[in-house]
């Protein structure tokens, strides 16, 4: 098991490194400033020995100040590494984060629709924040601070070598102790720090999915439960970081501890050497004394940016699962046009979310370039994975869908999608003026575009009557705004982008009265003389349609125009539409 994990800790070091290349410069300033770091830090006490046996010991001032001097050279030298470390190991740090993030989001954004039904929201914003600064600690506080520490025992374990022999074996024998103390430590924080990780994802997931949708705990007076909920995740979110609490609270007192013991038995064997056999004398006993801290301190603050190391190498190995997801759609076509004509056909087209689960038969049907054809049926009938499909968001299991002429998967997806345009039921603004929410910050349309277009379905005035007019922000998810207002928004978002086929997916299905006029008018504006396909429950808003396309589980059942369908006693059409005209009348 243990091997298995030092392979995977290679292998992501290995990839983590790559993403190091374009800053190489970086990297060798970081590295060249670590040994500076090691190198003028361990020579102190070489100068500080010097001067207590030749100066001060014997009574000489010859060359005194000069070894003062050089103790202070090496003291800035030392400070001006450790300068220079900590500013180009963060840029390190943070350059990479960039890079990987970037990697990451554009990996994110083009999933596809399948991966975000399985996926937690608050997950991949853990990936894509909290993870990543994880990943940036490794650089700035893991890595080189392991390899400065390191590299330091090793040249402070070489002049205590040189300077005494028999000093230097004290030391070197308590050293197989803390290694064995530190290894144990690893392997355990190791496992606390993957249920750290998957506790904090947890945490987010269940704190955004709340907030999202706080309005309908509210309305279902569920604050208690869910606060007690709450509760019981954040228990265990502290109970995972008390863990790591816990292991540090053993490991470094009993380091602490040792460090202590190895210096008590230096000056009580460095001492009986000075005064009975002259073996040690007091500047090397001084300089041992002070570089048993540089030894063991190190040690001590290896296990703590091991920590760091470890909490970053889970974020990078998280971060690397979503990037080495594969869930995208394959874009291997070539085509592109300006505009499409407009002539959609699905032949044979079989699709299930879930294998083996159909949710679409055998569906053909034919819409003609300018025309209106509507989908009626019951809530699981199919309807939107019509849209779905034709989209691009998922893949059909067999069949085939053509936009004039062309197999949709000819064409370069984000062409087809960009001629395709769409008014969904649940209106999706970002926290950003209308204007932005309109153009979605395409800088080729302007303000007057956008205010020609707005008056020409009708909008115009409503905008103007907002604070601000077109740069009234709507605020997280539109909220300033009501139902109607958002329907009206991604009308014009649509008509502003000039789309030959159009998709309107239950947009009329949640007005209210003030706005159900405004939106009839956009409507019928946005369909003229384009390929329009119309989802809808409520019939009345589609007796103009060319064609009229009955659905049920996954079965097309009937087609005709409305009035063709209507004369049929006995069809599935004729029943919705009764039960629809009764409830109206009653009300």
């Amino acid at each position: 098991m243990n091997k298995k994990e030092n392979i995977l800790n290679i292998y992501l070091f290995k990839r983590l490194l790559t993403f190091v290349s374009p800053y190489y410069y970086i990297f060798i300033l970081s590295l060249l400033s670590v040994f500076g770091l090691a190198i003028f830090g361990a020579l102190r006490p070489v100068v500080l020995e010097k001067v207590l046996d030749e100066n001060i010991s014997q009574g000489l001032s010859d060359g005194f100040l000069q070894l003062i001097f050089l103790m202070a050279v090496l003291l800035l030298f030392e400070v001006i590494s450790n300068y220079l470390f900590i500013y180009f190991a963060g840029l390190l740090g943070q350059s990479v984060v960039k890079d990987i993030r970037v990697l990451l989001y554009n990996h994110i954004i083009n999933f596809k629709m399948k991966y975000y039904d399985k996926s937690s929201v608050g997950v991949l914003i853990t990936r894509s924040v909290t993870d990543m600064e994880r990943i940036a600690d490794i650089f700035g506080q893991g890595l080189f601070m392991i390899f400065s520490d390191v590299l330091k025992m090793l040249i402070v374990g070489i002049v205590m070598i040189i300077m005494n022999w028999e000093l230097s074996i004290i030391v070197f024998l308590t050293l197989p102790l803390i290694l064995f103390a530190t290894k144990i430590f690893q392997r355990y924080m190791k496992a606390a720090f993957e249920e750290v990780r998957s506790e904090v994802s947890k945490l987010n997931s269940f704190v955004q999915e709340r907030v999202t949708g706080m309005k309908i705990l509210q309305l279902f007076a569920r604050e208690e439960i869910e606060f007690e909920n709450f509760k019981k995740i954040n228990a265990r979110h502290k109970n995972g970081w008390l863990k790591t609490v816990w292991y540090n609270s053993i490991f470094f007192p009993i380091a602490e501890i040792l460090s202590s013991l190895t210096l008590g038995v230096i000056v009580w064997y460095g001492g009986i050497n000075i005064i009975t056999d002259k073996t040690a004398s007091i500047g090397e006993l001084t300089a041992f004394i002070m570089m048993i801290p540089m030894m063991f301190r190190p040690l001590n603050q290896i296990a703590n940016k091991f920590n760091t190391l470890l909490m970053g190498m889970v974020a990078a190995e998280r971060v690397f699962k979503v990037i080495d997801t594969e869930s995208h759609i394959i874009d291997k076509g070539e085509i592109l046009v300006n505009t499409f004509k407009g002539d959609v056909s699905f032949k044979n087209v079989n699709f299930s979310y879930v294998p083996n689960t159909q949710v679409l038969n055998q569906i053909s049907f034919d819409i003609k370039k300018g025309s209106t054809v509507a989908i009626v049926g019951s809530t699981g009938a199919g309807k939107t994975s019509i849209i779905n499909l034709l989209n691009r968001f998922y893949e059909i299991d067999s069949g085939e869908i053509s936009i004039d002429g062309i197999n949709i998967k000819d064409y370069k997806l984000s062409n087809l999608r960009k001629n395709i345009g769409i008014v969904l039921q649940d209106v999706f603004l970002f926290s950003d003026t209308i204007f932005n929410n309109i153009t979605l910050k395409d800088e080729s349309i302007g303000l007057n575009e956008v205010k020609l277009a707005a008056k020409q379905i009708g909008v115009h005035d409503f905008i103007m009557s907002l604070p601000n007019n077109y740069y009234y922000n709507v605020k997280e998810r539109g909220i300033m705004l009501s139902s109607g207002q958002r329907q009206l928004i991604a009308f014009l978002r649509v008509y502003v982008s000039d789309p030959q086929i159009l998709i309107l997916d239950e947009a009329t299905s949640s007005i209210d009265s003030t706005s159900e006029v405004l939106i009839q008018n956009a409507t019928e504006k946005l369909t003229n003389n384009r390929t329009s396909l119309i989802i809808a429950h409520r019939l009345a808003t589609i007796k103009k349609a060319n064609n009229i396309i009955v659905m049920d589980s996954g079965n097309i059942i009937e087609q005709g125009s409305h009035k063709e369908l209507i004369s049929n006693m006995d069809g599935y059409y004729k029943k919705l539409y009764d039960v629809q005209f009764q409830v109206k009348n009653v009300s």
